[in-house]
């Protein structure tokens, strides 16, 4: 009887030490497997990298070696930074003269506003500078090539725009120094000629397919000179919400005292006299800016887009330079 308990003892011992080490060993394979689902995780959150742009996050390579800049607004951030992107746009199957210089070297990817598919998807890029001003379907073809970044046409968003473009190329000490270096010239030229034309109506106009346009006040060149040399915003150009078309003998009622006028033939194909047109109309010439000498016609390249630090530090120089006068 003894020996019959010793032996289902021994069998009970056995038993629960044959659990034991299944439970062991079972356990080790858990922990061996959620280290593996770590490493793996690990590495796959190294071979990226989360990047917030205007309150929207993107998840991108974890080193960009190579930029698409899609639209003039990238090119132009590039330009000023220092940076060779991949890949550009062309305006009339060139890069505009006035970036031409600094982006020397880089394949066109399309003509400005038409990205070709093709070539992209050939290129490789790591990431994709697009426009805002696209629509949405555009934006999402282009994510299928490469994370695209809609950079933003809008002025005022120019610090984030160029802190976006450093952020991705190493270049985020010169984006700041450039930050720093136009908001004091801003200032300072604030003070020089605020004073003097707090009571005139400055307007930046565009001719694009022949006819003259608006901009609301945050938009193109607007921003510097409404909100960086503090002038006074027309009440004219208040309720402007977007690019707004406006005939001439509406504009001559507005009547402005300075005009900065930017012409390209490029943006006016089929009617490429129209600023030979404008300068002999009868209407213009009864304009206030236009009669005392004040209309300043492309003061910057034509093709600058406004709201970007190249196109702002450009145009602040430039109009401080002309309502000195």
């Amino acid at each position: 009887m003894k020996k019959q308990l010793f032996v289902l003892g021994m069998a009970t011992v056995f038993s629960l030490g044959l659990g034991a080490c299944g439970n062991a060993e079972k356990t080790s394979e858990d922990t061996s497997q959620k280290n593996k689902a770590t490493e793996t995780t690990a590495k796959k959150e190294a071979k990226t990298q989360t990047i917030t742009y205007l309150d929207k996050e993107y998840t991108i390579p974890a080193k960009v070696n190579s930029i698409a800049t899609a639209s003039l607004e990238a090119m132009e951030d590039a330009a000023i930074l220092g940076v060779k992107p991949t890949g550009v746009v062309t305006v009339g199957g060139e890069i505009p003269e006035y970036l031409a210089k600094d982006l020397a070297g880089a394949k066109s990817i399309g003509e400005k506003m038409q990205p070709n598919y093709e070539t992209l998807l050939g290129m490789k890029p790591d990431v994709i500078m697009w426009s805002s001003k696209s629509p949405a379907n555009v934006t999402e073809q282009l994510n299928k090539v490469a994370p695209t970044f809609p950079y933003s046409h809008i002025s005022t968003n120019w610090e984030a725009n160029l802190r976006l473009m450093a952020s991705l190329t190493g270049k985020k000490d010169e984006a700041e120094k450039i930050i720093t270096t136009y908001n004091d010239d801003a200032a300072k030229a604030q003070v020089e000629i605020g004073e003097k034309l707090k009571d005139k109506k400055v307007l930046v106009v565009r001719i694009r397919n022949g006819s003259l346009f608006l901009y609301p006040q945050d938009v193109y060149f607007n921003p510097v000179v409404y909100k960086d040399l503090g002038l006074s915003v027309p009440e004219e150009i208040k309720p402007v919400k977007a690019q707004e078309m406006i005939s001439l003998e509406k504009f001559a009622e507005l009547d402005p005292d300075y005009v900065f006028l930017q012409f390209t033939e490029s943006e006016n194909a089929q009617k490429p006299e129209a600023l030979k047109d404008l300068e002999n109309n009868s209407i213009w010439k009864s304009i206030t800016a236009v009669k005392e000498n004040k209309v300043f016609v492309n003061s910057v390249d034509p093709l600058a887009q406004g709201g970007t630090a190249w196109s702002k530090t450009a145009f602040l120089k430039a109009a401080t330079e002309k309502l000195a006068e």
